[in-house]
């Protein structure tokens, strides 16, 4: 597939670069990108959350009433559950939600996800991306000549621009990541990906 390269004010330069079949044409797979997308969302969870079950509540350890002869249950504890202010049954405890991909599911997944892409029609080549100074209202301008001022872009550049990056901080429906950042997750997440030329080919290298 061969894509023309426009600037930022959204002109085609004349120059086109062809996407490579191994990364943006290959057989999607479904299930890979499912696995890289859990993995992705279950490293970012924290796993604290935790209640106190009865032993770890505050108070007597006294029993409370004769085991028999009072016509009730027994009772041994003023922490049990069935208490106000005893512990918690079955409550959560901490745990690590996290779990190993092999790299190739994910280079699969993160291939899958950029043949859709590619076979939607929703990747823009870029010749570069600079800003002087980081201006949230140049970023909004940029959009707008590229025409992704209401969908949800992914932008990726080669390496760390911090003008760019803090242009588009402010705004909800764009994200800036390096090459070396992108993961099936922000690109299952974004309706158009920009990519710059150089990032571009540093992807295609890494095939």
């Amino acid at each position: 597939m061969e894509l023309s390269v426009v600037n930022s004010a959204g002109v085609e330069t004349g120059k086109t670069v062809e996407l490579v079949p191994s990364i943006f044409s290959i057989e999607p797979n479904d299930h890979a990108i499912y696995l890289d997308v859990k993995q992705h969302l279950a490293n970012k969870r924290q796993g604290t959350a935790k209640t106190k079950h009865r032993g770890e509540v505050s108070g007597s350890t006294r029993k409370l009433l004769r085991q028999k002869g009072t016509g009730g249950a027994r009772h041994g504890s003023i922490k049990a559950p069935i208490y106000v202010g005893g512990g918690r049954v079955f409550g959560p405890i901490p745990k690590d939600y996290s779990f190993k991909l092999n790299k190739k599911v994910k280079a699969l997944a993160r291939y899958s996800a950029l043949t859709y892409k590619a076979k939607d029609n929703n990747i823009v080549i870029v010749d570069d991306i600079k800003f002087e100074a980081p201006k949230t209202k140049e970023f909004i301008a940029l959009q707008n000549n590229l025409k992704i001022q209401d969908k949800k872009s992914l932008i990726v550049l080669a390496e760390q621009n911090k003008n760019v990056y803090l242009s588009s901080r402010n705004l909800d429906n764009s994200k800036v990541v390096t090459i070396s950042e992108l993961t099936t997750y922000d690109i299952v997440n974004a309706s158009t990906l920009l990519f710059s030329e150089k990032s571009l080919a540093l992807l295609q290298k890494q095939d």
